[in-house]
């Protein structure tokens, strides 16, 4: 069995046949998969997809790009909505400097919101890093001193320093269709000296398909493409890499259950 970590199955580039996506991931050996939340003021409509599928389950959160939007959201907001069986994780939470570094101060401060949420519920924190892996070197050492909390860089493509540091810090890192991307050669050397207990495979569907369907609208059963070039490059088999990243996946996200 193979877990998509991370995906979008609420945004409108599903909306017309999200059960025949899901029906195709099933037949490509997918048993779970995570829809991820963006905007906490939409999370009902996450929800809904989540409650609508026995083998979807959902997260609660503010995406980076829209933190400076929802900063009156407290701690005890995002608390409350994980309240329900089916909300697995906190986030997606971040700093994404690539876009929006002039919302900086905002994402700093959305992110420790979500870092309480997920330190006070047990929930792992699902982190979107792009272009400030210092800054969120800091942050997590920071707040990790205040107190551990679980968590996962997801659709990693930053640098060697920042994916040692979140393996150092008890984080796992998570691995997209980018891995399989012909130019991603810095990215699979990161990939090959991390610990095979810590790492997870996503497709952030409906975005970066994976090699072959670059360019396509990617889906959670393109997440094999992913797993496949995680193994080889990991030097060890397809069979280990589905293992390997399914038992790390209901280890992190430990309110899902298991049904293997």
């Amino acid at each position: 069995m193979l877990v998509d970590s991370h995906c979008h199955l609420d945004f409108p580039d599903f909306a017309d046949e999200l059960p025949d996506i899901i029906a195709r991931a099933e037949v490509a050996g997918l048993g779970r998969m995570v829809t991820i939340c963006t905007r906490i003021r939409k999370f009902d409509q996450v929800l809904a997809v989540a409650k609508a599928h026995d083998n979807v389950f959902c997260s609660v959160g503010t995406h980076p790009h829209n933190a400076h939007e929802e900063l009156d959201i407290t701690k005890q907001d995002i608390v409350a909505h994980t309240a329900h069986p089916k909300v697995v994780a906190v986030g997606e939470a971040g700093l994404d400097y690539f876009y929006q570094k002039d919302h900086a101060v905002a994402q700093a401060k959305g992110l420790r919101t979500h870092i309480a949420a997920a330190r006070d519920t047990g929930l792992p924190l699902v982190i979107h890093s792009r272009d400030a892996d210092e800054d969120m070197i800091a942050i997590l050492t920071e707040e990790i001193g205040k107190g551990a909390f679980p968590f996962v860089l997801h659709c990693f493509s930053s640098g060697r320093k920042l994916a040692e540091a979140g393996v150092a810090l008890g984080g796992y890192v998570s691995f997209s269709g980018i891995l399989t991307f012909k130019n991603s050669i810095e990215l699979r050397d990161i990939a090959a000296d991390l610990p095979l207990d810590r790492l997870l495979v996503e497709t952030d569907a409906p975005y970066l398909a994976p090699t072959p369907y670059r360019g396509k609208r990617n889906e959670p059963s393109y997440v094999v493409e992913t797993a496949n070039t995680l193994a080889e490059t990991m030097g060890v088999s397809v069979e280990e890499i589905w293992q390997h990243t399914t038992d790390n996946f209901f280890r992190l996200f430990n309110r899902v259950p298991d049904p293997r």
